[in-house]
């Protein structure tokens, strides 16, 4: 398994390489994006990337948990979670990268 984690930096290098902007603008570039995303997804709305996946919000409820040390019921309060849920293409894409 690889090591190495995908940066903001790492996406504006990429930009950068790609798109011939100047760093200072691919970087921009890619805080906008990021922070159009979040913004959306704050405000409930599904980010979706087509042939990657889909960002979405879920309201979880309140329920018991058990610590499992203990056994002692703890309240789990309610909340909001984040969730993504990859395309077809990107599964597919994962898969085949385990053959190699």
């Amino acid at each position: 398994m690889a090591d190495k984690t995908l940066t903001r930096m790492d996406l504006s290098e990429a930009v950068f390489r790609e798109v011939g902007l100047s760093r200072n603008e691919s970087a921009q570039l890619v805080e906008s994006v990021l922070q159009h995303m979040s913004d959306a997804l704050v405000a409930g709305e599904q980010v979706k990337i087509s042939s990657f996946g889909t960002f979405s919000i879920r309201d979880k409820a309140a329920r018991v948990g058990r610590n499992p040390k203990t056994g002692e019921e703890v309240p789990i309060h309610p909340r909001r979670v984040l969730s993504f849920r990859p395309s077809q293409l990107m599964k597919e894409r994962v898969a085949r990268g385990n053959r190699r």
